[in-house]
């Protein structure tokens, strides 16, 4: 038996897709006013995925042709904007003031102070603030920061999309 198949060839030169990188870092915390567990220092294995969206590039011969972004370029710029800063810190409510006076007493700690009480609710939207600006076009493809997703465990994450915001 004999079949002949079509091949169609379709260009991505027009359209916009989304691409997702995942990062994984380690930080501890505490939510002080928390009714359990949570209220203790504990730390977790965070996940961090990147979506970004935006054109295919064209460019013929480049590096990055038939991409929107290169994923080495995705996690090079997470990496040094937000992953390296948490990697291993302790993520402190600022006003917290016995777990800052308490990591204050240890030499060379890293701590890190955040204006709001470090939920995953709340990092996934401080992530998405501070990386969103180091994406924005950067290849000239229109491209954007389009959602941010944080796992605390692998069963309890946030999102932040930018449409939400």
């Amino acid at each position: 038996m004999r079949y002949n198949i079509k091949l169609t060839v379709y260009r991505a030169l027009s359209h916009t897709m989304q691409i997702t990188r995942r990062l994984e870092f380690d930080a501890g915390h505490r939510i002080p006013c928390h009714k359990s567990q949570c209220r203790h220092m504990h730390g977790h294995r965070y996940v961090l995925e990147v979506t970004l969206s935006g054109r295919v590039i064209n460019t013929k011969g480049a590096s990055d042709e038939g991409m929107v972004m290169d994923f080495a370029d995705v996690k090079a710029i997470a990496m040094e904007q937000l992953v390296s800063l948490w990697d291993h810190a302790f993520l402190a409510y600022a006003q917290d003031s016995q777990i800052v006076d308490f990591l204050n007493s240890l030499p060379a700690h890293k701590t890190i102070l955040l204006p709001f009480v470090p939920t995953v609710e709340n990092l996934a939207l401080e992530a998405f603030r501070l990386l969103d600006p180091h994406y924005h076009n950067t290849y000239g493809n229109d491209l954007t920061l389009a959602h941010v997703r944080l796992y605390e465990t692998p069963n309890n994450w946030a999102d932040v999309n930018r449409s939400d915001l």
